[in-house]
């Protein structure tokens, strides 16, 4: 299913989502239980919805992440479509927006930072350094020194 096929008081939604923003939550007390709450805003290929957010919800979902709810439901509050998981419905964190993506090249190292390969190249280096070589005319050779006993 798509945002473009969605209609108030519709159920048994199946629909993916990618998440483009999000609000703070709220926390509500309702019939001697404290929840949370939270909106944030879905979209596909074909448009946007209001999605509401409901206690674990709240802190599984970020802007970005692409989610899946089975078994939806769209209702209405102030002339704007809202979606849910409802009592019966599901949540699911499929992926991320950056995962979706078409592969790109790693991004060049920091300056400051060492890539692996650099790092093995210098302890290569490091280990077959050896000291300089000196002249042998400007060497001194002292004379060993006898062992009094």
């Amino acid at each position: 299913m798509e945002v473009k096929d969605l209609k108030p008081k519709l159920g048994k939604v199946e629909i993916s989502l990618e998440i483009t923003e999000k609000s703070e939550a709220k926390e509500f007390s309702k019939f001697g239980s404290v929840g949370r709450v939270c909106n944030a805003k879905g979209k596909d290929s074909t448009g946007e919805i209001a999605v509401t957010l409901w206690n674990e919800q709240v802190d599984q979902v970020n802007i970005g992440d692409l989610i899946k709810i089975t078994n939806g439901y769209v209702s209405e509050y102030q002339g704007e479509m809202q979606l849910s998981t409802g009592k019966f419905g599901q949540l699911e964190i499929v992926g991320n927006e950056k995962q979706a993506e078409s592969p790109k090249k790693a991004p060049a190292p920091k300056k400051e930072e060492i890539t692996p390969e650099e790092k093995e190249e210098a302890e290569i280096l490091e280990s077959e350094k050896e000291e300089p070589l000196e002249d042998p005319e400007e060497t001194e050779i002292e004379p060993e020194e006898e062992l009094v006993e």
